[in-house]
């Protein structure tokens, strides 16, 4: 019988300390992200809408990183909550094998593509220079970025939440010092913002991969873990989870389109208000990093109950923190808008952003946090439900009716709409699967 994971703890307290690692993380890195955006703002308008090009294929990239990294958290905490340490650090490097080489296949053809992708996209003639240079070195810094995350997710599933924590607050400090010296010192404008990614990136992977080792949560023998079957095992779990993942980017991308319809004003506005989002739902995304290896060693030990107590107190603390943030961002748009914005048109643009979408971050929040949960009690399937639902239900279809009626502002309601409808949808699809397997459960084997 294996040993019953949290039964003596504190479920707050646990989560808390599960949380707050990955909070000091995110939220350097978010930090890092935003100052990011403020110097290529720095540059000019049209810099900042190239960068806001690379947006919808960014988060294609971290789609499926973060879709191999479900899989490895979900597998590897399962198989610690159960007793198997030996297939756990075995699985770790088989996910760092296979992660680094699908993602490099996809850098590859995002490069290839690259014209045909940016024309798609609506990007103008006036900006394909700044996104041709740029493109190489960003691709570079997102493998690079990829390479970094299968480390920190072998780390939390581990238990270890501090260490990628740390690491994303180094990374971060290098890549912010380095940014203006690659940028303006040096005279490389848009790709030196890449470069300090890239150094960033090599100085974190140095550091977890040295640690990670030295723990011994990281090995690959084959005769110690059966490749075929461990592969399948990675592919039924990150399938779905990338897909789920993948839904956001493909949901950008069309987003972008429609943007870019209003302009490159729009656009760049669009890009500051992207992230500002990610800065606001900071501590939903260190949830998502720390809720999916607490509930799959709870699902190892078989304590479903205990798992739906911590998602209830996860949810009520999201819901309530989101609300506080959007009362933040609409009484200080007054101030925060004129200070990004590099031209008149985008801080009108930005200021409509600001009065609109932040109130749907509560929504959005518990929306993240279900398709997260559901991945991590072996129900991909649902959370890919649930991400196919709210971006092609709700998100898009919201999206382009309110730009059909009332511009750029209609198109911020239906930010709005959409996310307030996904949230109440996926919170329903996660309580029916949680029943579902609260039956399988009590079902008696066959003798």
């Amino acid at each position: 019988m294996p040993e019953k994971y949290l039964a003596d703890q504190s479920l707050p307290r646990a989560l808390f300390s599960m949380t707050w690692p990955m909070l000091f993380g995110v939220v350097a890195l978010m930090s890092f992200q935003l100052v990011d955006s403020i110097f290529i703002s720095m540059l000019g308008m049209q810099p900042l809408a190239a960068l806001g090009f690379t947006l919808p294929m960014q988060q294609l990239l971290i789609g499926v990183q973060v879709g191999i990294g479900i899989a490895s958290t979900a597998l590897i905490s399962r198989a610690i909550g159960a007793g198997r340490s030996t297939r756990a650090k075995h699985m770790g490097g088989l996910v760092v094998l296979t992660g680094c080489c699908v993602t490099f296949l996809l850098c590859a053809l995002i490069w290839l593509l690259r014209i045909p992708l940016l024309t798609a996209l609506g990007a103008s003639a006036e900006l394909l220079p700044y996104t041709d240079d740029y493109w190489l070195p960003w691709l570079t810094s997102a493998w690079l970025g990829a390479f970094l995350y299968f480390a920190s997710s072998i780390a939390r599933a581990n238990g270890d939440m501090r260490l990628p924590g740390l690491m994303m607050v180094v990374t971060s400090v290098v890549n912010i010092l380095l940014d203006p010296l690659f940028i303006f010192t040096f005279g490389w404008g848009l790709p030196g913002a890449a470069y300090a990614t890239i150094a960033a990136c090599l100085v974190g992977s140095g550091i977890m991969y040295l640690r990670i080792l030295k723990r011994h949560w990281l090995d690959f023998k084959p005769s110690k873990l059966p490749v075929i079957p461990a592969l399948r095992d990675i592919f039924n779990t990150s399938a779905p989870a990338m897909l789920s993942q993948l839904m956001p980017g493909l949901a950008a991308l069309l987003a972008t389109r429609l943007v870019a319809g209003f302009g490159g004003s729009a656009i760049a506005a669009w890009t500051l208000g992207s992230r500002l989002e990610l800065f606001s739902i900071v501590i939903v995304l260190a949830l998502t990093m720390a809720l999916p290896p607490m509930v799959g060693r709870l699902l190892g030990s078989q304590q479903l109950e205990r798992v739906h107590s911590l998602v209830l107190i996860a949810v009520r603390f999201v819901i309530g923190l989101q609300v506080i943030v959007a009362l933040f961002w609409l009484a200080s748009r007054w101030l925060i808008a004129p200070a990004l914005a590099p031209d008149a048109d985008t801080e009108r643009y930005l200021m409509s952003y600001m009065l609109w979408v932040p109130i749907s971050y509560a929504a959005l929040g518990v929306c993240m946090l279900m398709v997260s949960v559901c991945n991590a009690l072996g129900m991909p399937m649902r959370a890919v439900l649930i991400s196919v639902l709210r971006l092609f239900a709700c998100y898009l279809p919201a999206l382009w009716v309110g730009a059909t009626l009332a511009g750029m502002s209609g198109l911020y309601v239906g930010v709005l709409l959409g996310n307030v409808a996904t949230g109440l949808l996926s919170w329903q699809f996660y309580k029916r699967g949680l029943h579902q397997l609260n039956n399988s459960a009590r079902r008696p084997a066959p003798s």
